[in-house]
C-alpha cells in the first residue's frame, strides 16, 4: 500500500508495479489525473469516505489517496551495474549503512533519483526496509530508482571495487572535503544512518574519506542532506567535467 498524491501519481506513471485498486475520497479536479491514469490502465477506482482512509492509513498523510499495490521488488548488484551501463554513463551510487527512520529513507531515495543516481543499496538488517512511509516521503521516486538489499554491506563494497569503482565514505572526521576528490568516473558514496555514522568496519573498506565542511556549532548533517550536498557535487562535477587536482588515496 502507499498513499499521498506524489507517491501514487508517480507509481501510476511509472507503471513498474501493478495496482490493484486506487482509493479516492473524491472525483474532483485534486484527483482528476489520478483517476484518469488509473482508468487508463484498467485500475478499479472506489471512492471511499475520510473514516476509511484514517483506517489504512493511521497517522499518515494520506491526502485522499491510497494505493492497492504491489511490493516493490529489490534489484541485485548486477541489475543495476547493468541500468548503468545501459545508459552509457559510469556507475554512480549510494550505500546506506544502518538508516533506521522511514523519512530518512525517503528523502535519500528523492534527492538520489533527481541525481541521476543508477541504485541505492540498504542493508537487510539494522535499517528500514521500503514501507509505505518511505514511498511517501521520497515523492514518488520509488518507483523510478532501483534498490538493492544486501546482507553483507562490507562484502558488497569489495565487489563494488573489484568490479572498478571507487568508494567514498562520508565521514565527520575525514582529512578531505567532498569537493576535494574526483567524482566524475565509477563511484559509490557510502552514508551512515542516525547518531552512529558509518560502522568502523564498513568505512575501513572505502577507498577514501570525505567530510563536508560545517562552519557553524552544529557539526553534522543528518543523512539526507548529507546525501543532498554530496550527490549534487557529484552531478556538478560530472556535468562539467571538472576534475579537482586531490586523486583518490592509492593506500
Amino acid at each position: 500500500m502507499i498513499y499521498g498524491l506524489h507517491a501514487v501519481r508517480e507509481a501510476l506513471r511509472a507503471g513498474t508495479r501493478p495496482l490493484q485498486r486506487l482509493l479516492v475520497l473524491r472525483t474532483d479536479r485534486q484527483f482528476h489525473d489520478l483517476v484518469q491514469l488509473a482508468k487508463a490502465q484498467g485500475v478499479p477506482v472506489h471512492i471511499e469516505p475520510p473514516t476509511a482512509f484514517d483506517r489504512l492509513a493511521p497517522g499518515g498523510t494520506h491526502q485522499g489517496v491510497i494505493a492497492l499495490i504491489a511490493a516493490k521488488s529489490y534489484d541485485t548488484t548486477e541489475q543495476i551495474l547493468d541500468r548503468a551501463k545501459a545508459r552509457g554513463e559510469k556507475p554512480f551510487l549510494v550505500l546506506l549503512d544502518g538508516v533506521e527512520d522511514p523519512h530518512n529513507l525517503g528523502a535519500v531515495l528523492r534527492t538520489a533519483e533527481a541525481a541521476g543516481v543508477h541504485g541505492v543499496f540498504i542493508p537487510e538488517r539494522r535499517a528500514v526496509g521500503l514501507t509505505s512511509v518511505v514511498a511517501k516521503v521520497s515523492a514518488g521516486a520509488l518507483d523510478h530508482i532501483a534498490v538493492g538489499r544486501v546482507g553483507n554491506l562490507i562484502r558488497l563494497i569489495q565487489d563494488l571495487k573489484e568490479a572498478g569503482l571507487w568508494v567514498y565514505g562520508v565521514d565527520p572526521q575525514a582529512p578531505k572535503l567532498h569537493t576535494d576528490i574526483d567524482m566524475t568516473g565509477p563511484i559509490a558514496l557510502v552514508l551512515g544512518g542516525e547518531g552512529e555514522g558509518l560502522r568502523p568496519g564498513v568505512l575501513g573498506e572505502c577507498d577514501d574519506r570525505i567530510r563536508i565542511p560545517m562552519l557553524g556549532h552544529i557539526q553534522s548533517l543528518n543523512v539526507s542532506a548529507a546525501a543532498a550536498v554530496t550527490l549534487f557535487e557529484a552531478v556538478r562535477q560530472r556535468r562539467k567535467s571538472v576534475v579537482p587536482q586531490a586523486k583518490p588515496s592509492e593506500s
